[in-house]
């Protein structure tokens, strides 16, 4: 479940600056787990300042807004059921993606709250209140955690499991969900 749906006909988000990075879509999604780790960073600034920076705020809410339901998506629509159709049993894979299901839960609970904490300091200048500070720290906490299982166990049983026609599935449901999916032509869609 992701915090909200991604709508195609909203302008591109900063990440297509990547898009040659899609020709191999775990590259892709390395990169955006480089980038939520960045945010995380962020929102830990944001979260320890003396008054907010509005260039912080405006990062964190494109990326909450732009780029983590795209993300989510990805994995939950393609990667997931491309990694639980390839591996095997001693993969043990229904176990991490069942906690990651469970994280991305959590992100559509918590995400309406951060984006609503930061746009009420959107302008900057001001300082948070306690309870606010917590919920940004422990929000980034939560996603660092989220991150080491996606980067220490599913990309790297995803580069050794998924083949060619995986990933062409992969790469084609990621640019469809961006409305581009016309730039790549692949013989495994569909």
């Amino acid at each position: 479940m992701s915090p909200s749906s991604p709508d195609p006909g909203r302008p591109l988000p900063a990440p297509l600056a990547n898009l040659r990075e899609l020709g191999n879509p775990l590259e892709f999604l390395y990169l955006d787990h480089l980038q939520e780790r960045e945010i995380c960073a962020v929102l830990d600034r944001i979260s320890n300042a003396l008054a907010v920076d509005p260039d912080d705020v405006s990062d964190v809410l494109a990326f909450l807004r732009e780029v983590l339901p795209f993300h989510l998506a990805d994995e939950e629509e393609d990667l997931f059921p491309l990694l639980r159709k390839r591996c095997e049993a001693e993969d043990e894979i229904d176990k991490a993606i069942h906690r990651l299901l469970s994280d991305h839960s959590h992100a559509a609970e918590d995400t309406p709250d951060v984006i609503t904490i930061l746009e009420r300091h959107a302008a900057g200048g001001c300082e948070l209140e306690e309870g606010e500070r917590m919920a940004l720290k422990q929000y980034a906490s939560h996603a660092r955690r989220h991150l080491v299982l996606e980067n220490a166990i599913i990309l790297p049983i995803a580069k050794l499991r998924l083949n060619e026609e995986d990933l062409d599935r992969l790469r084609h449901g990621m640019l469809e969900r961006r409305g581009l999916g016309r730039l790549w032509d692949s013989p495994h869609t569909g």
